[in-house]
């Protein structure tokens, strides 16, 4: 394998991070139901200080082709190329509690020796927990709180916090790999992929970024601000109740969902909690289908018969 340091380069601001702290971790380009993951990146970097420690190759991690960068283009020239970032920040939370947030894409290429990197730099800098968080989408509906599964080291998490815990083959981040190669270690690790209602899952669900911060919260210490989030989480939510109360097809769907949630819950399902008796629950399509179909309706009925 190719030397690790390879991949990233220290700022001078690297000097200054002190042992000890929380690592957290967000990275982009896998699954991300409900725009979880990169609403929190986003937030994070928008709502607190943060100083670049270090920052990773693009040009050898990405396959730019599949991600294409976001060119600007401005009547007759390129006005800015906005690239894509892998960097490390030493960021303080809403009370000055310090800690380091790894941020951006996912890379796409040498997991391993990227997995290499970042466990130099928990190596370097005394990291003294590993938190990340993901998304993916589930039949559940959006009228109960975001359910989570927890991967690592931390029992207690796992215990309190770990509404779903299957056996099963799933396909890998490379986060999972990084938890994977601490596993026997003494570093606290905890992954937490939430499971966001499948037929919000191509939304930006303001209730999924709350979840990962929340979820974050619980495994560091770490406090965050959230008011701008749950103003946004309200609105959201309002216009999607309304929608639901005002279709019947709708509401018998996502009623379907919080039926066989709510015996899940209760513990009187042997099956997956996403499905009905006969293996089956309403699809993302379905929902999504009599969401427009509503939306249709009401744009028609605001605008009016034309003049």
């Amino acid at each position: 394998m190719r030397n690790p340091a390879d991949l990233y380069e220290l700022t001078s601001d690297a000097a200054r991070v002190p042992e000890g702290l929380h690592l957290v971790a967000g990275l982009t380009g896998f699954a991300d139901a409900g725009g979880a993951v990169s609403q929190f990146n986003e937030y994070l970097l928008d709502s607190l200080d943060h100083t670049l420690i270090a920052t990773f190759d693009a040009d050898v991690l990405l396959d730019f082709r599949a991600r294409r960068p976001v060119v600007y283009f401005d009547q007759d020239h390129l006005g800015s190329y906005q690239a894509s970032t892998l960097e490390l920040h030493l960021a303080s939370d809403e009370v000055g509690q310090q800690f380091l947030f790894l941020v951006g894409f996912e890379p796409d290429f040498r997991w391993e020796q990227f997995t290499a990197a970042v466990m130099e730099l928990v190596e370097r800098f005394r990291v003294s927990s590993i938190s990340w968080v993901n998304s993916i989408p589930m039949p559940v509906p959006h009228t109960r709180p975001i359910g989570v599964t927890v991967s690592g080291s931390r029992s207690d998490l796992v215990e309190t916090m770990s509404v779903w815990r299957p056996q099963t083959q799933v396909p890998a981040n490379a986060l999972h790999l990084l938890e994977y190669r601490l596993q026997g270690g003494s570093l606290s690790t905890a992954g937490f992929v939430l499971l966001i209602p499948h037929y919000l899952a191509d939304t930006e669900y303001p209730s999924a970024a709350l979840s990962a911060l929340e979820s974050t919260s619980a495994a560091t210490g770490l406090i965050f601000p959230t008011d701008r989030l749950r103003e946004q989480n309200r609105d959201f939510t309002a216009r999607i109740d309304e929608q639901v109360q005002e279709n019947p097809e709708l509401a018998r769907l996502v009623g379907t969902l919080e039926a066989r949630y709510d015996a899940y819950m209760e513990g009187s399902a042997l099956r997956s909690p996403l499905t009905d008796e006969d293996g089956e629950l309403p699809s993302a399509d379905e929902i999504a289908a009599e969401l427009e179909k509503f939306l249709m309706i009401r744009r028609n009925r605001d605008d009016g018969p034309p003049s």
